[in-house]
């Protein structure tokens, strides 16, 4: 197991702790959990709602607070089960929003609609923040999502696929073609 995989598992167990002390009504480990999820899903929020994306999240923490209680997993479950929850409120935040402001590029099927790290860190550390989610949401919007839960929530395959109600298989697909994309647009950039 490589470091960052391990690092990875360790962030994940951290936050299955926390998780399960919040609910339990520990209030420092519900920060705890929002400090650890909320960079992650914030990202993802913004690819897919651009501008809306804080409204959205704090929607979404809102119903994770809520229902905190129901939730029933590990760290790396909590993470597709609040992606799953925050994607619902992005869905209603673009059918509300829908006639009222410019879409983003994963808009408009957004509202219609019910992994290679070496690419990745290339993206991140070449680009800023806005100019990477400007060119995920370039993308085909099945791979925009996908890439957002892979690279920017941190979800594995299965979980992304459970969270976008497809097969693992699509998704892994979907995310090497995106990924692949970026870098075709990174090599492009960089001549």
């Amino acid at each position: 197991m490589g470091q960052e995989e391990q690092a990875g598992h360790a962030e994940s167990d951290t936050l299955g702790t926390a998780v399960a002390q919040a609910q339990d009504g520990d209030e420092t480990a519900f920060m705890a959990v929002y400090r650890i999820v909320q960079p992650g899903l914030l990202g993802y929020l913004h690819g897919l709602v651009g501008q809306g994306a804080e409204e959205v999240a704090s929607e979404a923490w809102h119903e994770i607070a809520r229902d905190l209680d129901q939730f029933q997993g590990n760290g790396a479950g909590f993470r597709g089960w609040s992606a799953a929850i925050a994607r619902r409120r992005a869905l209603d935040h673009l059918r509300r929003s829908r006639g009222r402001s410019t879409a983003t590029a994963l808009e408009p099927e957004m509202a219609e609609s019910p992994s290679s790290h070496s690419t990745c860190d290339r993206v991140l550390a070449s680009l800023s923040t806005d100019h990477v989610l400007t060119l995920i949401r370039g993308l085909p919007r099945d791979q925009a999502e996908v890439v957002l839960l892979r690279v920017v929530v941190g979800l594995d395959g299965p979980a992304a696929a459970r969270v976008l109600g497809k097969r693992p298989r699509a998704v892994r697909a979907a995310a090497c073609q995106g990924l692949r994309r970026l870098a075709r647009q990174l090599a492009v950039r960089q001549v």
